[in-house]
């Protein structure tokens, strides 16, 4: 499955929505999703979605060549 992940980018301030990112992963379940963003990076993770076709079709399209999933 693929899972867009939305994150802040460290764990010491405050979120705020302005300063949200994401990343796309491909793994088995969202458990293992969590644990691997959590694992290799610094990042404070918000939420996580699983993707379906229709809206992994749309990401891959509104992102073009910006889309692509993070590998750890």
């Amino acid at each position: 499955m693929i899972y867009k992940v939305y994150f802040q980018p460290t764990k010491t301030q405050n979120p705020k929505r302005e300063s949200t990112k994401s990343l796309y992963i491909e793994t088995p379940d969202l458990p293992t999703a969590r644990l691997a963003v959590e694992t290799n990076t610094e990042y404070n993770v918000e939420q996580i979605e699983e993707l379906s076709e229709a809206a992994l079709t749309y990401e891959q399209q509104s992102l073009g060549e910006r889309f692509k999933l993070t590998e750890f």
